[in-house]
Order: structure tokens, then C-alpha cells, then sequence
């Protein structure tokens, strides 16, 4: 593993810097293509070279590195319907993001203080205008929308999406071993 990852380390580096400006995000991915090639090993064919196998995986990983950012970044944009958010998942596994996202969505909003997460509810999940939801709370239009802030800065806060995918990988690399 350790001379097939200093093999390869610099070039793979460089092929996904060309794609992602964040060095911290490129050192990451990096090493995630690097141990996913090194696992996959076993079903190169030889019907290209073994640097054209790791970037075809990391083609695949860069992928799914931005499909998650545009998933985050639609979630945390100012005024999604959460269910805009599910449609709007990217490739062939969308219907499977979209569910996933959805429970992981209900999980979250589970976690935030009751009212904020009525409120989050209203506004987000059913659509309700802020006024409307001004009436029904009988708050001022000025205090729903400050709520409605900090209940999205709390959900942003306990927001777990990627961190459990990542775990979630890292359990399977891991059992895969032993």
C-alpha cells in the first residue's frame, strides 16, 4: 500500500487539484481515491494503464464530491422546500439521495428545539409564508424571521448529513479488512 500511494500521490494530487481549489478538500479526496484504487485493484483488467484506473475513480469521487456540495449548498441556501431539495439530487442514485436526505432531513429536524422546529416545518416543509406563520404563533412577522434564522443556523449546526457518510465509510472500509 505505502509504494502504491507514494506512486501515486503527486500525479493524483495534481488531476484532482485541476478540479477543486480547496488544498484541503484536494489532500482529502486524494487520499480517499488512493485507498479506493488500492481496494479496487483487483478488478483492474489491464485494458488501460494503471494511472488511467485511478483517475477514472477519480473522476467518480470528484463527482460525488460536488453532487454533496450541491446538495448542501441547495439545503442551506436561504428559502428551499425541503422536498425541492430531495428533487433536486444529481445521477442515477437520485431517488436514493432523495430518501436519504429526507430521513436524515426528519432525523434533524427531530433534534432542533420544539419551536424552531415547528417553525422550520411551516416554512419549509409545508410552505407557509412567514406572515401566515406570524398569525398562527401569534408573534410579529420581525420575530418568526428571527426565529426562523436561528432555527436555521441550529439545524445548520446539528446538520450531519456528510459527517455520517463518512463514518458510515469508514465502518465498512474497516469491516471489509477484518
Amino acid at each position: 500500500m505505502y509504494d502504491f500511494y507514494q506512486k501515486y500521490y503527486n500525479s493524483v494530487r495534481g488531476f484532482v487539484s485541476k478540479r477543486i481549489g480547496d488544498e484541503g478538500t484536494v489532500d482529502e479526496l486524494t487520499d480517499d481515491i488512493l485507498l479506493a484504487a488500492y481496494e479496487s485493484l483487483p478488478n483492474f483488467n489491464q485494458k488501460c494503464s494503471e494511472f488511467s484506473f485511478i483517475c477514472a475513480i477519480a473522476k467518480h469521487k470528484i463527482i460525488d464530491y460536488y453532487r454533496k456540495k450541491k446538495i448542501k449548498t441547495i439545503l442551506f441556501s436561504t428559502s428551499p422546500l425541503f422536498e425541492e431539495i430531495a428533487d433536486q439530487a444529481i445521477g442515477p442514485e437520485r431517488d436514493v439521495l432523495k430518501n436519504e436526505l429526507i430521513e436524515e432531513i426528519e432525523a434533524t429536524l427531530r433534534e432542533v428545539k420544539e419551536g424552531y422546529g415547528k417553525l422550520l416545518r411551516l416554512k419549509y416543509v409545508e410552505g407557509w409564508k412567514t406572515s401566515a406563520i406570524a398569525t398562527l404563533t401569534k408573534l410579529s412577522v420581525k420575530a418568526v424571521e428571527s426565529r426562523l434564522v436561528r432555527a436555521k443556523k441550529q439545524f445548520q449546526q446539528l446538520w450531519n448529513y456528510d459527517q455520517k457518510k463518512a463514518k458510515e465509510t469508514v465502518e465498512v472500509r474497516n469491516t471489509d479488512r477484518d
